[in-house]
């Protein structure tokens, strides 16, 4: 990563709304129907710089955590999300079917966060075979989103900008997950990169 990156992010955030008027008053004035994708590397600040976004929001706020406690480590990091949200999300812990549960949503809650996207394409990698199926599925989450009534937030990572992966199944992850990347950052209507902590809004 360039070390340029930091002096870029002070720049965009200065002429960014989030620097004139505080993330607050960026949700404030746009809790109509809006999609919101935030991406960058592990442990980037990207679930920390969702939930500060969503705090502004007014109205029922749903969370939907796509992660399964698979192993000790997982579910260490499932239960320290779950303490830094607090009380003020109704959870909502559904690894594969995203799509029908914000169907469900739709009209119940002013904002939906979702966390993460790569998760939920890891778990629908191990039960598809062909990547045609993933990327339906993914088209059909997009589908969704573009006709949900308030406030989506969707955190993915960015998992791109490193070395090849060695083994097959690493490098489908990282393609699909680079394609269904960008088609929601395409169909969002802000998309934010998250580097060292600094959101950096690029659209």
């Amino acid at each position: 990563m360039p070390c340029g990156y930091s002096v870029s992010a002070i720049r965009i955030l200065q002429s960014s709304p989030c620097h004139a008027i505080g993330m607050r008053g960026v949700f404030f004035q746009a809790m109509s129907r809006k999609t919101i994708f935030i991406t960058g590397g592990a442990r980037s600040g990207k679930s920390s710089f969702a939930e500060k976004l969503a705090k502004g929001a007014t109205g029922k706020r749903a969370y939907l955590a796509t992660a399964q406690a698979l192993d000790p480590e997982m579910a260490a990091r499932i239960e320290e999300h779950r303490k830094n949200r607090g009380t003020s999300w109704d959870t909502f812990e559904e690894p594969l079917a995203v799509a029908d549960l914000l169907r469900k949503l739709d009209g119940r809650y002013q904002l939906v966060l979702l966390d993460c996207l790569t998760l939920w394409l890891s778990n629908v990698i191990a039960r598809s075979a062909e990547n045609g199926a993933v990327l339906a599925r993914a088209d059909e989450l997009l589908e969704v989103l573009s006709g949900f009534a308030g406030t989506a937030v969707i955190v993915s990572n960015e998992v791109g900008l490193g070395i090849v992966p060695e083994n097959a199944l690493a490098r489908r992850f990282r393609d699909l997950a680079g394609i269904i990347n960008q088609r929601m950052a395409k169909a969002a209507d802000e998309v934010y990169f998250l580097a060292s902590g600094i959101p950096m809004r690029i659209k």
